[in-house]
């Protein structure tokens, strides 16, 4: 049995097919493409037609390839972008009529699930206490749980709507933003998260998604996507913190010219290492592991 799920962010669409197997869930596919569908969404309080209709077209093109893997089924859901603009039934109506269904997902079970994908993953059974950040394009979960015989207790879990694509239409909008832009975007983050967690208290701290994922690859110059190097690498403060001061000043292309960046996400990578910087600091977290899963992963193992 083989299934599909696609992950409509904000800034980009990602897709999964895996293989139940008898040892469990395998991955046989993954593809990813940047289409920005949320986009200037903060400020415009709607979703492009530029972001619907490349958005649109990996959909389509993502549910051709599910079925040519051997998905027999396929679930696509949208998240934060999708939850906050005012024409999303627009986007979802047009992708049902091509006929690649989207649902919105809350942040209440993007977070969920994106603990699931984590606390379910072998590379981190040692740990009894995990803090989980998955930077967005509009929004930034965290969740802290701890492991208990009867499973899971949760002692922390939100969606806060700061993300790459939000800050880039407002607080760092300039191509290359200036220490002053930068320390109006960091004070805003902090003060939104409004957190001052004991040392200790977040556990072992392990970041989701391309932030997190292109931050390794440039760091070990990985020129093609190597998820089994990336996956469970780590991540210290310091390094965060000054990949932030090297890319900021940069131009789009120069940052796209740097070995291991993802296509598209030269206009946006430096924004979310700072986010990552600014909720490692709230955590009080030494630095955090990376995962190459996501609340995809664990939607399509969920009930299996």
């Amino acid at each position: 049995m083989r299934k599909a799920v696609i992950d409509v962010g904000s800034n980009s669409v990602l897709l999964v097919v895996e293989e139940k197997t008898d040892a469990g869930w395998r991955q046989v596919y993954e593809t990813t493409a940047v289409t920005a569908l949320g986009e200037g969404t903060k400020t415009t309080g709607r979703l492009s037609e530029r972001g619907m209709a490349d958005t649109l077209a990996a959909l389509a093109r993502m549910y051709r390839e599910a079925r040519e893997h051997g998905a027999t089924e396929i679930v696509a859901a949208a998240t934060m972008a999708a939850r906050i603009a005012e024409n999303t039934d627009e986007f979802l109506a047009r992708a049902e009529a091509q006929g690649t269904p989207v649902f919105v997902l809350s942040g209440e079970d993007e977070a969920e699930l994106g603990f699931r994908a984590v606390a379910d993953d072998p590379t981190f059974a040692q740990y009894p206490r995990l803090s989980i950040v998955d930077p967005g394009g509009h929004s930034t979960e965290l969740m802290t749980a701890d492991r208990a015989a009867e499973g899971w207790q949760v002692s922390f879990r939100r969606s806060y709507p700061v993300g790459t694509l939000g800050l880039k239409s407002q607080m760092l909008g300039e191509e290359s933003p200036d220490f002053g832009a930068i320390l109006g975007a960091s004070s805003a983050i902090d003060d939104l998260l409004n957190l001052n967690y004991a040392p200790g208290e977040a556990g072992h701290t392990v970041v989701l998604g391309a932030t997190g994922t292109n931050l390794v690859s440039i760091r070990d110059r990985l020129a093609t996507w190597q998820p089994e190097k990336v996956h469970g690498a780590y991540l210290d403060y310091e390094e965060i913190s000054k990949a932030v001061g090297w890319m900021m000043p940069m131009s789009d292309a120069q940052r796209a010219a740097i070995v291991g960046m993802e296509p598209g996400r030269e206009k946006t990578l430096h924004i979310g290492a700072l986010i990552l910087e600014r909720f490692l600091h709230a955590l009080g977290a030494p630095g955090c592991s990376v995962s190459v899963r996501g609340w995809r992963h664990a939607l399509l193992e969920r009930g299996s």
